[in-house]
């Protein structure tokens, strides 16, 4: 997996499109091998929202965290018993890939799991952190309006992301 480069990583997010028609242009300049199978085409100029997800401990690094909040990019909190969680927020929006906390893709979540992650989601969406955030930084400035809270269960080995994502609906209200 990679390792955090500060000046790699800062290169790489100063690239990525702000929003739909830059995406579109950028798209356009791709591999000839997609000719006749892509479309790059936007009725609108709309924003893009970005997010990283991280595999590699060395993300565990303060500098990673301000990159990601000076280019509005959203870190990924991921829940895996391989990677590094981490709960710092640095965008408008959380993104939440809960992969099994005790096997990669497979475990499901108990309904203590499912209550805790229910906590997260409202604090996230009423503009503020949870209590057992982990983090590198500090707390973010809290938002008035909210943040957008996208969290994807993707346990799927064992059939388990359906039930955990209803359980969590339900837990959240």
């Amino acid at each position: 997996n990679l390792k955090f480069d500060a000046e790699l990583f800062g290169a790489f997010l100063a690239l990525l499109p702000q929003d739909t028609q830059a995406g579109a242009a950028l798209a356009r300049r791709h591999e000839s091998r997609l000719d006749g199978r892509d479309f790059c085409e936007t009725d609108a100029r709309r924003p893009l929202r970005h997010a990283v997800e991280i595999r590699h401990e060395s993300f565990r690094d303060s500098e990673f965290i301000r990159l990601l909040r000076r280019h509005h990019v959203a870190l990924v909190c991921a829940d895996t018993v391989e990677w590094p969680r981490l709960m710092d927020l640095t965008s408008d929006f959380i993104y939440c890939r809960l992969h099994g906390s005790e096997q990669l893709y497979a475990s499901g979540y108990d309904k203590a799991a499912i209550k805790t992650w229910a906590k997260r989601v409202r604090a996230w969406a009423a503009g503020e952190e949870p209590a057992d955030a982990e983090r590198v930084l500090g707390p973010a400035h809290p938002r008035k309006s909210g943040r957008d809270v996208f969290l994807y269960f993707d346990n799927d080995m064992k059939v388990r992301a359906p039930e955990d994502a209803r359980a969590l609906i339900e837990a959240v209200g």
